[in-house]
């Protein structure tokens, strides 16, 4: 199972990597236009892809108290803050280093884990307590999930906007 929800962190990461590299080519103002979608522009829908593994590290930490590396790993993703709003250039630039440190975290993160890690019980707060926690592996799945997710609404925006793009693919060289 680790072997899995690692290949799901690189792909991930490389995923990430290639949809805000496509992102770093359009103009501030195309990224930060309202496109009608729930995040609203681009640049709202990438932003939204980091809040995910900066909620779930919060999570995790209390999952794993003694394995110090995952422990470390999660330390880099505690140390980033998504930005609101709508971002300058410059801010753009800091954010997609912090994509690129978040997602390397979780591939160091998930590299960390023992096997019985995985089992552990992690408390999730938006189950009304129905489970009151579910195991780690199932949350790390999620966060990738969501990820993917999201990924694809940005596809379907370059795909209105005839943008090329081929970052939603299955390929091997996502894995980095």
């Amino acid at each position: 199972m680790k072997n899995l929800l690692l290949i799901s962190a690189k792909y991930n990461s490389g995923a990430d990597c290639a949809a805000l590299s496509l992102l770093n080519t359009l103009s501030n103002e195309a990224r930060e236009k309202d496109r009608e979608s729930y995040y609203k522009s681009l640049s709202g829908l990438a932003r939204h892809l980091l809040e995910g593994p900066v909620f779930f590290q919060s999570l995790l930490k209390p999952a794993v108290p003694r394995n110090q590396e995952a422990l470390k790993a999660l330390g880099v993703i505690e140390g980033v803050s998504v930005p609101k709003g709508p971002l300058t250039e410059e801010q753009w630039k800091t954010f997609t280093a912090s994509c690129k440190a978040a997602d390397e975290a979780l591939i160091s993160f998930t590299a960390a884990l023992k096997e019985e890690d995985l089992r552990a019980p992690v408390k999730v707060p938006f189950y009304k307590g129905n489970p009151e926690a579910v195991p780690l592996y199932f949350v790390l799945q999620n966060l990738f999930t969501h990820g993917v997710h999201h990924r694809g609404q940005i596809s379907q925006i370059l795909d209105e906007l005839k943008i090329e793009h081929t970052y939603s693919s299955l390929k091997p060289e996502l894995l980095g």
